[in-house]
């Protein structure tokens, strides 16, 4: 965003103007407001999901050997920076609910990584609450990612992995493990086929496969520009205060 004020609009310095008062110019119709548009990051973020999720999984299900931790953990690391960029890029594209999640997601892998990494005591149990944490994050991120079906799916289906992975860690229970490993599986392919159909809608502008969006994120995608604009006064960046 840009604003670019008129010559001869600054305050009043003439030898009529009253000591300690300022007269500023209304700016309004002066102000020019910027938007760039920018490739949709989100692909990228749901095929790193997809591929994380496979290396955790193969982990958990024992394709691995426990000695694999290293390996996977070193595996998994990329994933927090491809995931940071995808956030960087949801906040610039104004949408908080996608930079909010892929944000989280990213500080998780990185979690992850270094955990596992380095082997410290205590890693399953802390992994564990770890996980129940982020059940309880994305519980509440399911409640406002409705209309955004791709993002909701891919939450609906990771909330019995948490569990599964948390209860895991603190119990010790191998079926649980096993179950967690299973359910990655299914996260990576929901992630992938998210990911598939929004970049096709990317390229050929418009839907080809079925993503489901409804309400807010419908009007987005199918309004003009003047539905883009409604209330940009009032958004974070342009208002003064978050």
């Amino acid at each position: 965003m840009s604003t670019a004020p008129a010559a001869g609009t600054g305050p009043d310095t003439s030898p009529d103007a009253s000591p300690g008062r300022r007269f500023e110019a209304d700016l309004r119709s002066m102000t020019r407001i910027n938007l760039r548009p920018i490739a949709s990051p989100m692909p990228l973020g749901f095929f790193t999901v997809a591929i994380a999720s496979v290396m955790t999984a193969c982990l958990q299900l024992g394709v691995f050997d426990p000695a694999d931790r290293t390996a996977v953990a070193l595996c998994v690391l990329p994933a927090f920076v491809l995931q940071l960029l995808v956030s960087h890029l949801a906040f610039g594209a104004r949408d908080v609910i996608a930079a909010t999640l892929m944000g989280t997601f990213a500080g998780s892998w990185l979690a992850y990584a270094l955990v596992m990494g380095t082997g410290v005591a205590g890693e399953a149990r802390v992994l564990g609450v770890f996980n129940l944490a982020f059940l309880c994050f994305g519980a509440l991120m399911v409640a406002v990612t409705r209309p955004k079906r791709a993002l909701w799916l891919v939450l609906v289906v990771s909330l019995p992995r948490w569990a599964a992975t948390g209860l895991s860690g603190l119990t010790g229970a191998e079926w649980l493990r096993y179950t967690a490993g299973g359910l990655g599986f299914l996260v990576a392919i929901v992630a992938m086929y998210a990911a598939f159909a929004l970049m096709l809608e990317d390229m050929r502008s418009e839907e080809v496969l079925p993503i489901g969006r409804s309400g807010p994120a419908h009007t987005a995608v199918e309004g003009d520009l003047a539905v883009q604009l409604r209330d940009l006064e009032r958004q974070a960046g342009v208002r003064r205060t978050l």
